[in-house]
């Protein structure tokens, strides 16, 4: 495959961080190279994610300190073709499928080779704490970032399920054990997280009780394998005076899942919103029940009665992406068709600041995808 010197990718600066239609630009730079270990993917479709948000934004923090330059191509989820291999490099040749998930580590270390690669002192999100992210017309990835294209999706179907799904199977496999017939209460149910959650339940037996805040993603939910779903919008969790959680409307939610349940409270609490839930997670979480949490977009910093914890000895645990095993064993129920993307919008490469901007204004439903060397939905696709 001939690679070229040159490419187009979208780049924020530090001098033009703010609202992603102003700080997201389309510039030329070179291609990078893929060095030892490495390998240079053509990306044929980019999936769209909040970190995006916050990078063009600067906030809660600049990525700028961690990228180490300039410029940052952002952009954490990707489908694409192999174009070139590093030294080293022996899983991949050019011209496979791909599909790239975005955690990146040294793989040197003792936590890579004994513990975890997420406990890795190096342990970075690619395309958000590092560069060459995933909309560009190539990125540098790691090579153990890699998992197979399934073959019955197109690229955007491929580009659009890799950071929610795999951070959603860890918390949910790996750190919360879900089990047959557990309670899951799922916050953004008809999101990125919140749909991907929803059939891990359903695979794995699990009773998924699905949040949302709109109408048009309850028959989402159902058809996803939703046990029962609750509406948001019926009960101000927050009390919008003083900012403090409403213990009143948290009781009246918490009645709503028993009914839901059957008179239970949740085994586990599916959590990535945060300020605004996070008080209401720890108090419908039953006895010895676990909250797991792997975002807050709502605000970071959450104020709970934490009675409720100790007293009733519930565990929070926090979860952060997957690493590569975690990624690969979830990327084959994919494969095998037992778990499918859910892709709500696509997008032309030209436009790329466009469903960014939607997802900092939440007008948007579900996952987002940018093409960038696919000219049009519905390519990539080699077995049905």
């Amino acid at each position: 495959m001939m690679v070229p010197d040159a490419m187009q990718a979208w780049v924020i600066r530090p001098d033009r961080l703010g609202e992603p239609e102003d700080a997201m630009r389309l510039e030329t730079v070179a291609v990078p190279v893929a060095g030892p270990g490495e390998v240079l993917v053509r990306v044929m479709a980019a999936g769209v994610n909040y970190n995006g948000v916050w990078a063009a934004m600067g906030k809660p923090v600049s990525t700028f300190k961690a990228i180490g330059d300039d410029f940052h191509i952002l952009g954490s989820d990707a489908s694409g073709v192999v174009a070139a291999v590093g030294p080293g490099v022996r899983r991949w040749k050019v011209g496979d499928e791909v599909v790239v998930h975005c955690n990146q580590s040294c793989g040197e270390c003792p936590e890579c080779n004994g513990l975890d690669p997420m406990a890795c002192s190096e342990q970075r999100i690619w395309g958000y704490e590092t560069n060459w992210g995933s909309f560009a017309e190539y990125s540098k990835v790691q090579a153990q970032q890699l998992v197979p294209k399934p073959t019955h999706l197109s690229w955007e179907e491929a580009a659009s399920y890799a950071l929610v799904y795999f951070t959603a199977y860890r918390m949910l496999v790996d750190q919360a054990r879900v089990q047959a017939g557990d309670y899951v209460l799922v916050w953004g149910a008809g999101g990125g997280l919140g749909s991907m959650a929803l059939q891990i339940c359903r695979l794995y037996g699990a009773n998924a009780v699905a949040v949302v805040s709109s109408e048009d993603k309850i028959d989402l939910c159902r058809r996803l394998g939703a046990h029962a779903v609750i509406d948001r919008r019926e009960f101000d969790l927050v009390d919008r005076s003083t900012g403090e959680p409403d213990v009143a409307e948290m009781k009246r939610f918490g009645k709503a899942v028993r009914q839901a349940t059957g008179g239970r409270d949740a085994d586990i609490v599916f959590e990535h919103v945060g300020a605004a839930t996070f008080a209401t997670s720890v108090f419908v979480c039953k006895t010895f029940g676990t909250v797991v949490i792997c975002g807050a977009t709502s605000g970071f910093s959450l104020h709970f009665d934490v009675r409720y914890l100790w007293m009733r000895q519930k565990s929070i645990i926090g979860s952060h992406f997957a690493n590569a095993y975690q990624a690969t064993r979830a990327n084959q129920l994919i494969i095998e068709k037992k778990v499918r993307p859910v892709l709500m919008g696509t997008f032309p490469f030209a436009e790329c600041p466009v469903p960014h901007q939607m997802m900092r204004e939440n007008a948007h439903l579900g996952k987002m995808v940018v093409l960038v060397g696919a000219t049009e939905p519905g390519q990539g696709i080699s077995e049905a």
